[in-house]
């Protein structure tokens, strides 16, 4: 261990581990080692140290440079779930993303059962915590269908003051009236927030149960209307390095390319299998 290396939670979630934040919750409890020595948060590891989390060697490098993750969109469907362990065995966004070796795709922002829409895989988990860390207040936007109407009192009230929910206040950053027919109507919301069920509780605290619930953009990424429900594409370079640029994390130089090759702007595209 060194006093002048990197913080070891920051360099597992570079790697791809899993976020900075599951990092230091695995360090609190003991999960983790550091040349045979239980780690401790603020732990500062050198090139050369032998990391290990639950007894397994993990392969580090420190880079001088930083590496240019990789980044996938996902149009989740209803019915699937965004967590690796299900006893349900039901439907899992992780089965169908494509393999990879001393790493681990993070999924920024989980979606519940009956919700679809954007869901962003990364490799950084630095990326992650970036964009999901409450402090750093990034916009969700999302689309929403309701039965009944809200009434002027409460569009105002939702963007003024907000309600309380029995986990703490809720406000909407942004509310539109989308219009609706019959019985069910639409709204787009945005918020700075990702607390469970959140948008749900929340209309159902207004009388207003949610129908139909879709996310639509996270930050600066949108979903593209090309990407269908269960299909998937990977970010290019240039769109990767605007995301890392926009959360100021430190981007790599540019590689050099042949000038008879274009970046794609999706570079892979897939259709899940049900």
């Amino acid at each position: 261990m060194s006093e002048q290396g990197e913080r070891l939670q920051k360099v597992l979630a570079q790697a791809g581990v899993g976020s900075r934040r599951e990092m230091e919750a695995w360090i609190s409890a003991g999960r983790i080692t550091v040349n045979g020595i239980v780690a401790t948060l603020g732990v500062r590891i050198a090139e050369g140290d032998r990391v290990q989390v639950d007894g397994r060697n993990i392969r580090l490098k420190l880079e001088a440079e930083p590496q240019l993750p990789r980044v996938l969109l996902y149009h989740k469907q209803e019915g699937e779930i965004v967590s690796r362990d299900d006893p349900d065995g039901r439907a899992n966004v992780f089965d169908e993303l494509p393999r990879l070796r001393g790493q681990k795709w993070i999924a920024i922002g989980r979606l519940d059962f009956n919700t679809s829409g954007l869901l962003i895989f990364t490799t950084s988990g630095e990326l992650a915590n970036r964009l999901m860390h409450p402090r750093f207040e990034v916009e969700r936007e999302y689309a929403v269908r309701v039965q009944g109407e809200m009434s002027p009192d409460q569009m105002k009230q939702m963007v003024s003051k907000g309600i309380e929910l029995e986990d703490g206040f809720v406000k909407f950053d942004k509310l539109s009236d989308e219009g609706g027919e019959g019985f069910n109507h639409w709204y787009r919301i945005v918020i700075k927030e990702g607390r469970n069920r959140e948008v749900r509780r929340t209309f159902e605290a207004l009388g207003l149960p949610v129908s139909r619930l879709m996310r639509v953009r996270f930050g600066i990424v949108n979903l593209p209307p090309r990407i269908k429900r269960g299909m998937m594409a990977e970010l290019g370079e240039g769109e990767v390095r605007a995301i890392m640029e926009w959360v100021d994390l430190p981007v790599p130089a540019p590689r050099q390319q042949r000038p008879d090759v274009r970046p794609s702007k999706m570079t892979r595209a897939k259709v899940r299998k049900n």
